[in-house]
């Protein structure tokens, strides 16, 4: 059965089975497709010329961050530099850019958790965003390891662990293949002693009911829908080369793995595209 769909890209959406496997749909305007029936098939997304920004719609040459205009990625607060670097929140210098958006989505629960993706990482999410947030760094292992109240302290905890863990992913070789599975709960234990200092000063900053550990949480294992990992990781660009094409043999994080190379389809937010299959 063919495919066809226009419109503007959006990130997959991804949801978890009970045996843990990854089902994913690719928006593309109010339409959904299925895309694990789709492994195996021929595929192609062709650029037909528009960029609309996912905040506006104004129509822009460029994309900046994922999505956005220059004027909104200059304005907007989820497009601020602390979304990326928490620990550098100035909201309490009175310099958010909008204070509104950030006692709604900074002040309300976050995680610190560890993933396994092309290696154990440290990172933070909101507490309504697991296991989206490890689906889509390509983890095959996530485990939450402190419930804090904002942004901003998850983030100065996070500073705190990064000093002996990776905060990174190395996307290339997360896309050749699985990492070795991790007793992630020997390793949030050692790496709370390595950070004690760090901690026990914010804690004695914040209170303890602000920074809670998590001693009791499950290690979720990620299975995602791959026939064949690629040995090289050629990485294709809609701005380069606008139709993009080949068959598909898997899908990792918010990349499809073709065999004539991998697309991020979250960096191609916005753009206008042709799909079909």
């Amino acid at each position: 059965m063919s495919v066809e769909a226009s419109g503007h890209l959006s990130k997959m959406e991804a949801s978890l089975d009970a045996e843990g496997s990854v089902d994913y749909q690719l928006p593309i305007d109010d339409q959904r497709i299925g895309m694990n029936t789709l492994i195996g098939q021929s595929i192609s997304i062709e650029h037909i010329g528009d960029i609309h920004c996912i905040h506006c719609g104004r129509r822009t040459k460029k994309s900046f961050s994922q999505g956005y205009c220059y004027p909104c990625f200059s304005k907007l607060p989820q497009c601020d530099t602390c979304i990326m670097s928490p620990e550098k929140c100035h909201f309490h210098h009175g310099t958010c850019r909008d204070p509104e958006w950030g006692e709604k989505y900074c002040f309300t629960d976050h995680f610190v958790y560890l993933s396994n993706t092309s290696g154990v990482k440290v990172g933070i999410t909101r507490g309504t965003q697991l296991p989206t947030r490890w689906i889509d760094q390509g983890a095959t292992q996530g485990l939450p390891i402190f419930r804090v109240q904002t942004r901003y302290q998850a983030g100065l905890i996070e500073d705190c662990i990064r000093e002996h863990i990776a905060d990174k992913t190395h996307w290339q070789k997360m896309l050749k293949g699985n990492s070795d599975s991790v007793d992630l709960h020997s390793l949030r234990d050692e790496l709370m002693a390595k950070s004690e200092d760090g901690l026990e000063f914010l804690e004695q900053e914040h209170g303890l009911q602000a920074l809670q550990r998590l001693y009791n949480e499950n290690i979720t294992e990620i299975k995602f829908p791959i026939e064949q990992f690629p040995e090289k990781v050629k990485s294709l660009n809609l701005d380069k080369q606008p139709l993009v094409e080949g068959v598909l043999q898997g899908i990792k994080g918010q990349y499809l793995i073709m065999d004539t190379g991998v697309i991020n389809i979250r960096k191609f937010t916005a753009y206008n595209v042709k799909f079909s299959a």
